[in-house]
């Protein structure tokens, strides 16, 4: 499997993240409503039946998505699955930057809290799936055997099979996944008063969750974690370890450090084989002419 050069992001990429996320739009106020879980193949809300809220500190911390950590319904059960997720479109699933960075988004899209307050499976909007897919159609997923749903292909999956095998647009991927889709003719985010992420409504909220830089996420060497590696990284982070960031300063874009570790493992793994190789020829005659012209 071999794994390309990271190169910095595509400015239209950079507009497009900066306009998903950062666009002025008119106050927004606190979604109505209580946290109501999906269903499908997300975990229940703990904060089931309460308005969206702080998410909890401590070992109940969010693993991913922690932009919306000042208003939300998730806490570590939803985002440890969506970490997993991204980690594995990024090692094993062969994704792209982009494709990672806008498939992060995607599975962030369950701690939005005005998702959150809506019963149902996320509603994301079709041209955010379009987006999706146009980037990530060549990366390797397969239905994972619990849920049922199209995730990005990981080491204990025997069938994969790149996204436009299993899909044919994005309407499809997001339904695959286990998403909702809502069909608009604009970019507003909102259809029939009907809330989609992706959209440019889904500033209103993330905008007033990223307020301050205690609240970003220092993240790193979590590339084989589990449950409990989390859970004593929450518990224990050093003030001092590294922050990873990408556009504007927005993270939602662990994405990059798994990048960054694939590029490194794929570097170790040509060093070996460099290795290997040698180690051969030194052992076999018939690889080195000089060693056979002395026998």
């Amino acid at each position: 499997m071999s794994y390309s050069t990271w190169q910095p992001p595509a400015a239209s990429f950079a507009i497009l993240l900066a306009l998903l996320f950062f666009s002025p739009v008119a106050s927004a106020g606190q979604p109505k409503g209580v946290c109501v879980s999906p269903g499908g193949r997300f975990p229940a809300f703990s904060s089931e039946g309460k308005p969206p809220g702080r998410a909890p500190k401590g070992r109940r911390d969010l693993a991913l998505c922690r932009i919306f950590r000042q208003n939300t319904c998730c806490d570590l059960t939803q985002t440890f699955p969506a970490l997993i997720s991204v980690r594995n479109l990024a090692l094993t699933g062969e994704g792209s930057q982009e494709c990672i960075h806008l498939w992060e988004l995607l599975e962030c899209s369950i701690c939005d809290p005005r998702v959150g307050v809506r019963p149902g499976p996320p509603a994301i909007c079709a041209s955010f799936c379009d987006m999706v897919f146009k980037a990530c159609s060549e990366s390797y997923f397969s239905i994972d055997t619990k849920t049922q749903a199209l995730s990005p292909c990981g080491l204990g999956d025997i069938l994969c099979g790149k996204a436009h095998k299993w899909v044919s647009n994005g309407t499809e991927l997001c339904h695959l996944a286990g998403f909702s889709v809502q069909v608009s003719g604009t970019s507003s985010g909102l259809v029939d008063d009907i809330f989609c992420y992706g959209g440019k409504a889904s500033l209103d909220s993330i905008s007033d969750s990223w307020t301050s830089s205690k609240d970003r996420p220092t993240l790193s060497s979590v590339t084989s974690w589990d449950v409990q590696d989390f859970q004593r990284w929450a518990r224990d982070m050093p003030v001092g370890e590294r922050v990873s960031w990408a556009i504007g300063g927005m993270v939602l874009t662990v994405g990059l450090i798994f990048i960054s570790k694939r590029k490194s493992y794929s570097h170790r793994q040509k060093q070996a084989a460099i290795a290997r190789n040698m180690r051969l020829r030194r052992l076999d005659p018939r690889a080195n002419p000089q060693q056979t012209r002395r026998s």
